[in-house]
């Protein structure tokens, strides 16, 4: 059985989220098997998931995928670059995946596998430590490092989801993992005949109380609609502001936070305790160097309690989040072949080791967060994490 992984937030699933997977299949095999591995309940750019991962992967599950795996806490709240080596090595450890699929702007995977090799020149190295030095951000740093090596096929870098795919090539190269890249187009912007809405506008209509179904694939538009009736969402990070601001402030050491320097663990430690808003917090600390989907990620690792060390620590297990039938012959296989314990019952996480099991109390905790922010107080009991297991269709 042919087999594609991808890394995915689905936040939420939408038409390109469909349109990706249909596309996989018809570049590989029409019988393609596909293994998505998801952030869970707080994803990339620094906020809650606007649905929990369980109604999340039952609507990929309904739209196509056939495994879907959990991207934790640590590695959903951090640079794209942890994020994309994370996804990878999970998917590689696994066993089962032939190939690693993925969207960019640029469709042409030779043009993305040679500034994926730029990247782990040490001149690149040199170059970006330099631009830090200089002060510039992290991004133009980085570019300006591209530019240097690469001259004008550097223009690669500056489309997000470009950016995105050369840094899986970037951890595939380095983890050495037998999966071979494929990359799928991406075409439009916001709206677009092939797309449709795209994630972030989906959840700025939700936010104005509209309700999107109709811009969705309809197996998961059900899926939502049937959480938001139970009042499991859509879900806003405002809706547990009280929550987040006494974290912040019973925080001792934001120097432990991942990735921080030059004095911004200082800067979190002094507005955290004066600001009366979780926007006034990011206004004082925000600078032209930080972008705030990173200022934004690093509040919430304090909240969550996540610290450089655990962002350091690659992944200790595979939780399954849900599967079909044909998942389920992924997962069989996937026992015989796995590089790391597979979780399909809470239980069976007494019987792991010591980092393992502490990486997995990080997401007791997140998701004991998570559901302080839903809409209906009767959903918000602690301890959800101990008792779900995978959805199954």
């Amino acid at each position: 059985m042919t087999t594609a992984g991808i890394v995915c937030e689905y936040n939420p699933f939408h038409l390109g989220h469909y349109g990706h997977i249909e596309k996989t299949r018809r570049e590989l095999d029409d019988d393609c098997a596909i293994v998505c591995v998801m952030s869970g309940n707080f994803v990339q750019r620094g906020d809650f998931a606007v649905f929990n991962k369980y109604s999340r992967a039952l609507a990929a599950l309904r739209c196509g995928a056939d495994l879907v795996v959990e991207l934790p806490a640590p590695y959903a709240l951090s640079s794209a670059e942890s994020f994309a080596s994370a996804g990878v090595q999970i998917l590689d450890a696994l066993g089962v995946c032939d190939y690693l699929s993925f969207g960019s702007e640029s469709g042409r995977i030779y043009e993305l596998a040679d500034a994926a090799a730029a990247l782990q020149t040490d001149e690149f190295k040199k170059h970006f430590k330099v631009g830090l030095k200089k002060g510039y951000s992290y991004a133009q740093a980085h570019q300006n490092a591209a530019d240097f090596l690469l001259g004008k096929r550097s223009a690669v870098f500056m489309s997000p989801n470009n950016l995105l795919g050369i840094l899986y090539l970037k951890a595939i190269a380095e983890t050495g993992s037998r999966m071979l890249p494929v990359t799928i187009k991406r075409t439009g912007g916001l709206l677009d005949g092939d797309c449709g809405y795209s994630a972030s506008a989906l959840r700025s209509l939700m936010r104005q109380d509209s309700e999107p179904w109709q811009y969705m694939p309809d197996a998961a538009a059900e899926v939502y609609r049937e959480e938001t009736s139970a009042g499991r969402g859509p879900v806003f990070m405002e809706a547990c502001e009280l929550a987040v601001l006494s974290r912040l402030r019973a925080v001792g050491d934001y120097s432990r936070l991942p990735g921080v320097s030059e004095g911004l663990h200082n800067r979190f430690k002094r507005y955290a305790v004066s600001e009366p808003t979780i926007e006034a917090i990011l206004g004082k600390v925000k600078t032209k160097r930080y972008a705030m989907s990173r200022l934004r990620r690093l509040l919430l690792s304090a909240c969550l309690g996540i610290t450089s060390e655990d962002a350091r620590l690659p992944p200790q297990y595979i939780r399954v989040l849900g599967m079909n039938s044909t998942g389920r012959k992924l997962l069989s296989a996937a026992r015989e072949k796995a590089k790391l314990p597979i979780i399909t019952k809470p239980a069976s996480v007494h019987n792991l080791p010591g980092d393992a099991a502490l990486q997995f109390q990080i997401e007791v905790e997140a998701t004991d967060f998570y559901v302080l922010a839903y809409p209906d107080k009767q959903n918000r009991a602690g301890g959800q994490e101990w008792r779900f297991t995978p959805v199954v269709i």
